[in-house]
């Protein structure tokens, strides 16, 4: 499984390789409801075929009519919106009050999207910088606090891993969660000092780190990008980690384990110089409850309960503001 940008870059230097024309289309700013975040790209070719997505839905169709029959043929970047009035939402079946600004690059060099492959294929972070008024690209390494900027002139936006994910212990249910997060775009390192599961292990773009887990959570200097998943079901290695990612600017800390094992890890954290406002930031169990018992389910409630956690949507299905708002109403009742 690869991510969207690894895809959708791959797939346009395939098509330029080959002959064909392409235009890359960037989303550069929404109003209301969007389907696909700031940032997303899509390519398509002269004969309609995509790769990639700006709205799941009639955008992409509108757009293929426009650019495959000509009636947007221009040399340079330029932008296009849609649903700006609410026939034109319903029309493309834009959320109610969505809107969308697009930038459409006509493409005819390869060498840029070629240095950014390899970035990503680093697990590195580029930005690639478009000049509107003369269809100038330069490419240069950035980070991934570095969000997208478009002001007319000029736009910035940055290919590869957005968020970092690290993952204590190789066993199965990190396999299938390295490899899902990856396709969300999340840079995935996975720390496991044992021996025994190298073996097993089958992601070789994501290599096991062997070290002890604490010394790689410090080293790592987690920050409000960082999620930091303990699953190696060895209280040693878990805790280990969790005293240094507790105590961090982590978005999201949480451990594997049952309802009682997790207490008692809770409990066992108490015991060292961590306040109780740092504890109750650990998640466990981890995971959404979606009745999972495979693997895979567990990867996925993971994932879920993580990517919830980072649009600010709590493990209650509220968005972490209104239960903010909730508890203090319930505190201010009582």
């Amino acid at each position: 499984m690869q991510s969207m940008d690894l895809e959708v870059v791959r797939g346009i230097i395939r098509w330029l390789n080959d002959g064909h024309e392409v235009s890359l289309v960037t989303v550069v700013k929404t109003w209301g409801s969007s389907p696909r975040p700031i940032g997303s790209i899509l390519g398509i070719r002269q004969d309609g075929v995509l790769i990639g997505s700006v709205s799941g839905g009639c955008v992409e169709d509108d757009l293929v009519e426009r650019l495959c029959h000509k009636s947007i043929e221009e040399a340079l970047p330029h932008t296009v919106s849609y649903g700006a009035t609410r026939d034109e939402s319903q029309r493309f079946g834009l959320p109610c009050g969505g809107t969308l600004q697009l930038v459409i690059e006509p493409l005819n060099n390869i060498e840029s999207f070629q240095k950014i492959l390899n970035t990503i294929e680093q697990g590195l972070i580029v930005s690639r910088d478009l000049n509107m008024q003369t269809g100038e690209v330069k490419i240069h390494p950035t980070t991934y606090e570095q969000e997208l900027t478009f002001d007319n002139y000029m736009l910035k936006n940055t290919f590869g891993p957005r968020w970092r994910l690290l993952i204590i212990g190789a066993a199965q249910v990190s396999h299938y969660l390295a490899d899902m997060a990856t396709a969300l775009d999340y840079q995935v390192t996975v720390c496991d000092p044992r021996e025994a599961y190298l073996a097993s292990w089958p992601l070789h773009n994501i290599p096991i780190i062997r070290r002890m887990p604490d010394d790689v959570v410090k080293d790592m200097i987690p920050d409000q990008h960082t999620a930091i998943v303990c699953l190696s079901h060895d209280p040693k290695l878990d805790d280990m980690a969790l005293l240094e990612a507790l105590i961090s600017d982590s978005f999201y800390v949480g451990a594997i384990g049952s309802q009682s094992n997790s207490q008692k890890r809770r409990e066992r954290m108490a015991m060292f110089d961590i306040s109780e406002d740092e504890i109750t930031r650990l998640h466990g169990p981890i995971g959404l409850n979606i009745g999972s018992k495979t693997p895979p389910e567990i990867a996925i409630s993971i994932l879920a309960e993580i990517t919830a956690i980072r649009h600010g949507i709590g493990s209650n299905g509220y968005p972490q503001t209104t239960t903010d708002k909730l508890d203090r109403l319930q505190e201010a009742i009582a």
